[in-house]
């Protein structure tokens, strides 16, 4: 695989203070369905931030006002401080995208396709680079129709960085690959990042999002409802504690900062401050001579964040 490098720009640092991408009260709208309803976002370079969602959350509709592919319907954006569809043509060279649907032409080879797309590039990359990049390097003569899913994806990414973009929008990249090409994708964006681009990521894999993001935004009906690094987003959600109690046990003592969200005999707690409340609980079965049967005890996780939001347990900033 070759190291990645990252075009910096005529009279541009990739580690100045701008955001490469900087999102302010972001509105997108189809009559009179409101789909992204005033989001904010800054994406640095050196930094991969995720945009997380189920389907319908809106992300979709903000990213391809991101891309210059829409017009907001209010608010603005700004891709190494210029409008993504207003200044196009200062933007395109810098700006690397792989869309979930890409449709490429079946006929064509690998090799065909690349070098098709190179022609429309400033300095793209070798069609050898670029595929070694992917891990495609043997399938350059094959057609694109007969790949499969996961390998068009992955000359989707390679399409994506065949211009030393410094800033790329990768939506469900993964998506379709067995998880050794998915752990090779991840390192692809680890280079990208180590080199100075910022990323824009978007996953229904969160171990993806854990695993790659500095900083994440979870969606929900064309909002941004919860914020920050994936142990901040995380941490926003109680950790939980179950365990079976038998039977005669006496009733549990009450607990500071301790909610019983399912009562005897199958106990489910949740709180805030797990290994306090965890050893109070152990202590209360150790005085009683009492066996917990199934004891678990799982911290907050980005999983559970996600599911709130999902749910509508998490409030939405008006």
């Amino acid at each position: 695989m070759h190291a990645i490098d990252v075009d910096p720009g005529p009279g541009q640092s990739p580690t100045g203070p701008a955001p490469a991408v900087e999102v302010i009260g972001l509105e997108r709208s189809y009559g009179d369905f409101h789909a992204v309803r005033g989001i904010s976002f800054e994406v640095h370079p050196g930094e991969v931030f995720a945009l997380l969602g189920v389907n319908g959350a809106g992300k979709t509709s903000a990213l391809e006002v991101l891309e210059g592919l829409a017009a907001p319907s209010g608010g603005s954006v700004r891709v190494l401080g210029h409008d993504p569809r207003r200044d196009r043509a200062a933007v395109r060279r810098h700006l690397g995208v792989q869309l979930q649907h890409s449709g490429l032409p079946g006929d064509l080879t690998v090799r065909e396709t690349v070098q098709t797309w190179a022609r429309t590039l400033t300095d793209p990359r070798s069609v050898g680079e670029a595929l070694e990049q992917v891990g495609l390097p043997g399938r350059a003569d094959v057609r694109v129709r007969s790949l499969s899913g996961g390998e068009r994806r992955r000359l989707d990414l390679a399409l994506a960085l065949l211009g030393r973009p410094r800033v790329v929008v990768l939506d469900e990249p993964t998506t379709g690959l067995d998880p050794e090409s998915r752990r090779a994708v991840w390192g692809i964006v680890r280079e990208l990042v180590g080199a100075g681009a910022a990323v824009v990521l978007t996953t229904h894999h969160l171990e993806e999002a854990e695993e790659l993001a500095d900083r994440i935004a979870i969606m929900q009906a064309g909002l941004v409802v919860l914020s920050g690094t994936p142990r901040e987003i995380s941490a926003s959600q109680p950790a939980t504690i179950r365990f079976t109690l038998p039977v005669g046990a006496p009733p549990l003592p009450r607990l500071p900062g301790v909610q019983v969200t399912q009562p005897a005999p199958q106990v489910q707690l949740s709180t805030f401050a797990l290994q306090p409340a965890l050893t109070e609980v152990l202590a209360w079965a150790s005085e009683h001579g009492l066996e917990l049967s199934g004891l678990q005890a799982r911290a907050a996780s980005l999983e559970q964040a996600f599911l709130a939001v999902a749910d509508g347990a998490v409030p939405t900033a008006a």
